[in-house]
């Protein structure tokens, strides 16, 4: 499906931007017993950023490794991987594809359908675009991003009973670092200087 912009662009080179990612992090947090948040985070995580000529062709899409998830607790980790919850065995990843972009300067708003599983609903993000930098040779883009789902919407009730367990919402806060079309430094930085 073609993403459509409205009211400006980014000032991108067209061509498919490629996710840096050392200098990228997906982070979670969820509420437990209704008082103190998790947090969390997903390690493997791949994207792309499709830049067009027109301003309606731009096009995210990315995806998380739910194996990858990171709390801080190993025992936890391990238990949440397990069927009663993400079972990850079935349903590896969590997908998102966009559908609509909206905005203007540095902030915008990111519409599209998010999976987890076979299971697909719609979703919106939050973006800030802070800009672009050429300090590390190639020129680099980033973008800040922050939206929530429901758990219940995808199938994933394990622990919500009232504030007995573990919140229904989930908030993601997301930091991408995108390298531009034909860089010839590190995808995953580092060789091309800095850290």
């Amino acid at each position: 499906m073609t993403t459509t912009t409205h009211t400006s662009t980014l000032p991108l080179a067209p061509g498919r931007w490629a996710l840096d990612t050392l200098h990228t992090d997906v982070t979670f947090a969820i509420r437990h017993l209704g008082l103190a948040r998790v947090r969390g985070r997903f390690a493997r995580v791949e994207a792309t950023l499709d830049v067009g000529e027109a301003p309606e062709d731009v096009r995210v899409e990315a995806t998380v490794y739910l194996d990858s998830i990171d709390t801080g607790i190993s025992d936890r980790d391990a238990h949440v991987k397990e069927p009663d919850f993400l079972d990850v065995a079935n349903r590896p990843t969590m997908t998102f594809t966009s559908t609509r972009i909206i905005g203007s300067g540095g902030d915008w708003v990111m519409e599209g359908a998010l999976a987890i599983g076979d299971v697909a609903r719609p979703a919106r993000f939050d973006v800030e675009f802070n800009g672009t930098n050429a300090a590390m040779g190639d020129l680099r883009a980033g973008f800040s991003t922050s939206g929530e789902i429901s758990r219940k919407d995808y199938g994933l009730s394990f622990g919500t009973v009232g504030d007995a367990g573990l919140g229904d919402v989930v908030k993601f806060e997301m930091d991408l670092e995108f390298l531009e079309p034909g860089a010839t430094g590190a995808i995953r930085g580092g060789e091309g200087g800095g850290a």
